[in-house]
C-alpha cells in the first residue's frame, strides 16, 4: 500500500456518517487505503462501522489516548509509504489525493505536505485550523497565510504557490511514513493541540520541509472534538505551546548562531539561553492573560493558564548542551526552518500592520525543481 488514509475518531459517528462515503470513494483506484482507529467511543461510532462500513480497516483502542498517542499506536501498526492525518469532520472532493502524492514523490526534500483548507460552512474562506498552512513568532504563537487571529480571509488564489511553510494542520496532512517512525511519532506528552506544528519543526530540524500543496483543498467543519470555548482546551494549548518550544527552540537558535560563528558548543550554548530566555518572557505574556481572565471573572479561563505552567514544569525536559552541540554540527547545512516570523505578532496584526515572514522559499523551490 502506497497510502494509508487515517481517521482517529473519537465520538466521531455523526461526521464518519456523513464524511466517510466520499472519502472511501475518493481513494478508488489509487494505492491506498482509508482506516479508521477508534479512541475507545462510547457513541456508537464503532457499531456504524460493522454495520455500514465492514470492509473498511478498523482499529480500537482500550482507552482514548488522544491525538498523539491514538495516531501513534495506529501508524506504527500500518504499512505504507505515505501516511495522510485526516480529521473525521472533513469533507475531500474527487482528486484532492493525487496531488499530494505527485509532490512527494516527485520532491525527496518534502517530508510533509497538506491541501488548503477551507470551511466547511464558508466554501470559500479558509478555515481557521489550517488555512493555506502555517507560521508561527518569535513567542510561539501559531498564524496561518490566510488566517491571522480570528480573520480568516477569502480565497482568491492568493496564496496558490508550492511554498514551504512552517507547519501543517493535523486536520489533514500527510507525512512520510520513515520520516515519522525518525521522529519518534507525535509527542504523546501534549495529548491534543499544537502537537503537528511540533511535528512539522522537528521535521524541520531533521532536514525536511513542510509546503502547501494548492491543487488540493479540502473543507473542514472545526470543533468537532472540543469547541473554542473549552477550558480544557485552552490549558492544552497554554501548556503545548510552551512544550513545542522547549522541544525546539534550542535547537534552532543554535543553529542561527553556527551559521555566524562556526562553534557547534557556543552555538549550542547561545541557542539553549536564548530559548530560555525566550520562554520566560512567553509565560509573562501568558500570566497576561491569565489577568485579564482573572479580571472579567472567567475563572475557569484563569484557571487553565495556571495548570498549564504548572504542568509545564513537570513535563518538561532540559535541552542538554552537549547533545544540543552534536546535532547542531549534525544539522549545520542541512536544516533550514521555515515560516518563523522573528517579530511578535500580535501587536502588528491588532494595529493592522503587515506580516512579511522572510524565508527562502523562493530560491528552494526553484532548486527543488531544477
Amino acid at each position: 500500500m502506497k497510502t494509508a488514509v487515517v481517521i482517529l475518531n473519537w465520538n466521531g459517528e455523526k461526521f464518519l456518517r456523513k464524511f466517510l462515503p466520499g472519502l472511501i470513494g475518493s481513494v478508488k483506484g489509487q494505492d491506498a487505503e482509508v482506516i479508521v482507529a477508534d479512541n475507545a467511543s462510547t457513541d456508537g461510532s464503532m457499531k456504524l462501522m460493522l454495520y455500514e462500513f465492514p470492509r473498511i480497516k478498523t482499529i480500537r483502542f482500550d482507552r482514548n489516548y488522544g491525538f498523539t498517542g491514538g495516531y501513534n499506536r495506529a501508524l506504527f501498526q500500518t504499512e505504507a509509504e505515505y501516511y495522510v492525518l485526516i480529521n473525521s469532520d472533513i469533507e475531500v472532493p474527487e482528486g484532492w489525493l493525487g496531488p499530494m502524492v505527485e509532490w512527494m514523490d516527485s520532491h525527496p526534500e518534502c517530508g510533509i505536505c497538506a491541501p488548503k483548507m477551507h470551511s466547511y460552512l464558508k466554501r470559500d474562506k479558509f478555515e481557521y485550523a489550517g488555512a493555506a498552512g502555517g507560521y508561527i513568532d518569535r513567542f510561539g504563537y501559531p498564524f496561518c497565510r490566510g488566517r491571522i487571529l480570528k480573520r480568516v480571509e477569502t480565497d482568491h488564489g492568493q496564496y496558490d504557490t508550492h511554498t514551504p511553510v512552517f507547519w501543517a494542520s493535523g486536520a489533514c496532512l500527510m507525512i512520510r511514513s520513515a520520516l515519522y517512525r525518525q521522529l519518534g511519532g507525535l509527542d504523546e506528552r501534549f495529548f491534543a493541540h499544537q502537537e503537528e506544528i511540533d511535528l512539522c519543526w522537528r521535521a524541520q530540524l531533521a532536514g525536511y520541509q513542510v509546503v502547501t500543496v494548492p491543487e488540493s483543498t479540502v473543507w473542514h467543519v472545526g470543533g468537532g472534538t472540543l469547541p473554542n470555548n473549552s477550558p480544557w482546551k485552552l490549558y492544552l494549548n497554554f501548556r503545548n505551546n510552551l512544550l513545542m518550544l522547549q522541544n525546539n527552540l534550542p535547537l534552532t537558535c543554535a543553529l542561527d548562531m553556527y551559521r555566524k560563528s562556526p562553534d557547534p558548543m557556543k552555538a549550542a550554548e547561545y541557542g539553549i539561553l536564548k530559548a530560555r530566555k525566550t520562554i520566560r518572557q512567553r509565560m509573562v505574556l501568558d500570566g497576561c492573560a491569565a489577568a485579564v481572565y482573572l479580571m472579567t471573572f472567567r475563572f475557569r479561563y484563569f484557571s487553565a493558564v495556571v495548570k498549564a505552567h504548572r504542568d509545564f514544569r513537570k513535563l518538561g525536559r532540559r535541552p542538554d548542551l552537549e547533545y544540543t552541540a552534536v546535532s547542531v554540527s549534525e544539522k549545520a547545512g542541512k536544516a533550514t526552518v521555515h515560516g518563523f516570523y522573528r517579530k511578535w505578532m500580535i501587536p502588528r496584526a491588532f494595529l493592522g500592520l503587515r506580516i512579511k515572514v522572510e524565508q527562502p522559499a523562493e530560491e528552494a523551490i526553484k532548486h527543488t525543481e531544477k
